[in-house]
């Protein structure tokens, strides 16, 4: 990158400024004849002097008709003027942004090419500001770079040159001042400009040390460091406080510093000015200073403080923003970067690496003083499997990670065949050789996604579109290009089929579940797609399907006796397994609004139960549920078994319903007040009969829940006609999951392991009916959350594995990859990737050692050392260092 923000300039838009420079050369006439102007319609048309120019339309004209004939020229030429302006404008703002986004692309473009060791230096705290905030600025005057010292600098020459027209002296009293203010600007200027420094440098500090508290905020809270936390930023803002206000100090004595000085020069010319004007009358001076050109000068003057003012706000921006963009590059290039050939040479497609993976003397240190692997030697067949063993700080991870590239020896080589492997480029070792650790990064996306993530390199294929799209997207692809930007598009299809050895996107999913069994997260799959929500519209054929299944599970059930296991929902009956407020809602919230839990608020369910009937009887059972967990309650302590048994109360409301209840004592429920009805129908609505068996939900309250039922659903209005989808038995409820869509009802309380046996029927359900692929297929569309959140440390692991095996690399490096996972899942996951890449070279990081004995060759490492390797019948013997390992765990 250009460490120069003026070289920058150059390079990518000298012919944009150039042309910048020429449009503005255009608008000097015109502003030089908008001062003419005033000045002729004062003194020929306004004035005494008969006017040159009464015939220059070629008749005579009276006076009126030259005064509206100079008014209306002076109006067009502004117009001109401002149209102009308007163009120029437009020009450098839309220059501004293209060199902005060419800016940013080339940050990022470098972020990817940091090494590893970089990121353990800088935060994305710091990063994520410096891409985004810190050249938003650096936009805004590179489309102004040469457009505002052009067009104001032009312009103050336009008006000096016009004032020198005028009379000389007061052209020179014009000028007088300047030569102070381009001597002592500079100076003041130059600290603001290092305290500019101070302040991004602090600011970017605070950035990583925010990013850092969300990142630890587990630790904050168990150790009860808020304070402490707070306390640190506070003194971080403090410094922040004190470097902007010293910087709006000066700033504004610099602003307060011009405009003393710009007023000053108007004193000379009343004084001087009006001097040689009174000269001239007294006189009778035809050659003397006239009242008008005075006027002109006055007027002139008066805009000529806008370019000077320009001007200076312009060099403080300059400085201000040349400061920002070295600041940014300078963090822009770290030693041990990529190069950027490496990043983007592609080999041929039918590029394979083979022969030995060989190290020779392989040292590697991340400070230039510790060496955490220091001469290593080995040579491993990529057609075989081999084990790295070690403890903590054995250096095996550092070594694992330079095999795959992803660190850059500090000494020594590695070579695969006959290429050396830190000069093939990253097409080559991201494709053929696949990495995973112990922590496999999954990005905020589906599994599908994730899993598929490695098969893109490149668009493989367009995106299906109309010829307005087409055109859309070449317009797209023109804008990316002169910004230098990469023209591809990330709507295409990029994913790279025939590495996976499929030909199209089915035979890419069967193949995805296959690699899922192999590492043993093909159940994961399934309880992931039993959680997904579809929409029967998108997936009509699996909506019909699921809807078989519904059936076919109610008659399993039937024929098995275990009917009892569930209770289903009818539209006739209440439903004692499910909630009162469940019961009346009778469908799943697709709106926050109608959310069970928050029914109680919605005005218009109480008008529904009023019209019911049945909003006094509710509010009498909702006082009776609260009298009954108060005098349960009472005295017990907050962690006792039946706050978990009674969980629609907590311990800390427990004064609030008391409270309640003094102030509704004796009163008809009509009478309460409006929020303790709330508390008390929320209250109510948590009630589940089967379960909680207070005896407050009557026979007589469920038939009136009925009637409300209907109501509730036939009376709703518009506004929440998308707030829920109702159950029909005979439809898919695209609002919940894929598995309430097959049971459609409330597991039955009281009822041994019910929920354990209704998975099982389920399971055997969808195995009948050959769904259970289409629900593991399914569960690929399962959204992982930020950084695979919403999954295991197991199944993250699991998954990072499947998609580097997805992509059929030559050679697999692991680094710990599978520590997450219980012993019996660890060996069977081992031995199915053993399996599967027979024929290919594996090297794995092991934190077992009992595993080793399923390797061809083994790598024993301590202090940064290979200290033993060979076969493992070699090395399980007495006293070596392969035993003491085994003997450790």
């Amino acid at each position: 990158m250009e460490r120069s923000l003026f070289r920058f300039i150059l390079r990518f838009s000298l012919r944009q400024q150039l042309f910048i420079i020429f449009m503005t050369a255009l608008s000097f006439p015109v502003t030089y004849v908008t001062l003419e102007l005033p000045k002729r319609i004062v003194n020929e048309a306004l004035g005494e002097k008969p006017g040159w120019a009464r015939g220059i339309l070629g008749s005579d004209m009276d006076r009126i008709t030259f005064l509206l004939a100079l008014c209306f020229a002076f109006l067009l030429f502004v117009l001109i003027s401002g149209a102009q302006k308007y163009y120029l404008n437009v020009y450098a703002g839309r220059l501004g942004e293209l060199m902005l986004r060419r800016l940013r692309f080339q940050l990022y473009a470098r972020i990817l090419r940091f090494p590893l060791p970089h990121f353990k230096k800088v935060s994305q705290g710091e990063i994520i500001p410096m891409v985004i905030a810190e050249t938003d600025p650096i936009g805004g005057y590179i489309g102004e770079a040469w457009s505002i010292p052009a067009y104001q600098g032009g312009t103050l020459l336009v008006y000096l040159i016009f004032i020198f027209v005028q009379d000389f002296w007061l052209g020179l009293a014009a000028v007088s001042l300047y030569p102070a203010q381009f001597w002592l600007i500079p100076k003041l200027q130059a600290k603001v400009n290092l305290l500019a420094k101070e302040r991004v440098r602090t600011a970017r500090q605070l950035s990583d040390k925010i990013g850092e508290s969300i990142s630890g905020i587990a630790e904050v809270h168990a150790h009860d460091t808020s304070r402490l936390e707070r306390a640190d930023v506070a003194r971080r803002l403090g410094r922040i406080y004190e470097i902007r206000y010293d910087i709006f100090k000066r700033k504004f004595f610099i602003k307060f510093l011009n405009n003393f000085l710009a007023q000053l020069t108007p004193f000379f010319f009343y004084a001087i000015g009006g001097y040689f004007v009174i000269r001239a009358v007294e006189t009778n001076d035809p050659s003397g200073l006239t009242l008008g050109a005075l006027v002109a000068v006055l007027a002139a003057y008066k805009d000529l403080s806008s370019p000077w003012k320009e001007l200076l706000a312009y060099y403080q921006q300059k400085e201000d923003v040349r400061i920002k963009y070295e600041q940014v590059v300078e963090q822009f290039d770290p030693p041990g970067a990529l190069g950027e050939k490496i990043q983007d040479e592609n080999p041929a497609p039918d590029f394979k690496l083979g022969g030995p993976l060989v190290a020779a003397n392989l040292t590697y240190s991340e400070d230039g003083r510790v060496k955490s692997v220091e001469g290593v030697n080995f040579s491993l067949p990529l057609d075989r499997h081999a084990a790295v063993l070690g403890t903590g700080g054995s250096g095996k991870e550092e070594l694992l990670l330079m095999l795959a590239r992803l660190l850059e020896p500090t000494g020594g080589s590695i070579q695969i065949g006959s290429h050396r492997l830190s000069h093939l480029p990253e097409a080559v070792t991201g494709r053929n050789i696949a990495f995973v650790g112990a922590s496999p990064y999954l990005f905020a996306t589906t599994v599908r996604d994730n899993l598929f993530y490695g098969l893109k390199h490149r668009p493989m294929r367009p995106r299906d579109a109309d010829d307005a799209a087409r055109r859309e997207r070449e317009r797209y692809a023109a804008l990316a290009e002169s910004a230098g930007n990469i023209p591809d598009d990330p709507g295409a299809d990029w994913i790279d089929y025939q590495a996976a050895g499929v030909s199209d996107l089915a035979a890419l999913e069967r193949r995805a579940l296959e690699i899922l069994t192999i590492v043993d997260m093909d159940d994961d799959m399934y309880q992931l797609g039993l959680r997904g929500v579809i929409d029967p519209k998108a997936k009509p054929e699996l909506a019909a399907e699921i809807l078989k299944a519904r059936t076919a599970l109610r008659e399993r059930l039937a024929r098995e006796d275990q009917a009892a296991l569930i209770e289903p929902f009818d539209e006739h009956r209440f439903n004692d397994n499910a909630t009162l407020g469940e019961n009346l809602l009778f469908g799943t919230a697709t709106d926050e609004r109608l959310n069970p839990e928050r029914l109680a608020d919605q005005p218009y369910v109480a008008r529904v139960l009023e019209k019911a009937g049945l909003l006094d009887e509710l509010l009498v059972a909702g006082r009776q549920t609260a009298e009954t967990m108060v005098e349960l309650f009472v005295g017990l302590a907050p962690g006792n078994q039946l706050f978990e048994q009674y969980s629609f109360i907590a311990a800390d409301e427990l004064p609030e319903y008391q409270a309640i209840l003094g102030r509704t004592a004796n009163l008809p429920p009509a009478e309460y007040r409006a929020e303790d009805r709330r508390r008390l129908l929320a209250l109510l609505f948590k009630v589940i009969p089967a379960r909680h068996r207070l005896g407050v939900v009557t026979a007589a309250i469920k038939n009136h829940v009925l009637e409300a039922r209907k109501l509730f659903r036939t009376e709703l209005p518009p506004e929440l006609k998308d707030a829920v989808e109702f159950f029909d038995a005979d439809a898919y409820n695209k609002a919940s999951t894929l598995l309430d869509n097959v049971l459609f009802g409330k597991v039955s309380f009281g009822q041994a392991q019910a929920q354990a046996k209704l998975a099982r029927f389920v399971r055997v359900t969808l195995d009948e009916l050959s769904l259970s692929e289409s629900v593991m297929l399914f569960g690929l569309d399962f959204s992982v959350g930020v950084a695979g959140a919403r999954l295991s440390a197991a199944q993250r692991q699991k998954l990072g594995l499947a998609r580097a095996m997805l992509k059929r690399p030559d050679a697999l490096i692991l680094a710990e990859a599978g520590n997450a996972l219980d012993g019996a899942s660890q060996a069977k996951v081992i031995q199915n990737v053993l399996k599967e890449f027979k024929g290919r070279g594996v090297v794995w990081g092991l934190s077992r050692a009992r595993f080793a004995s399923q390797f061809d060759h083994l790598l024993v490492m301590r202090a940064g050392r290979v200290v033993e390797q060979g076969t493992f019948e070699q090395l399980n013997r007495p006293d070596t260092a392969l035993k003491e390992l085994l003997s450790a765990e």
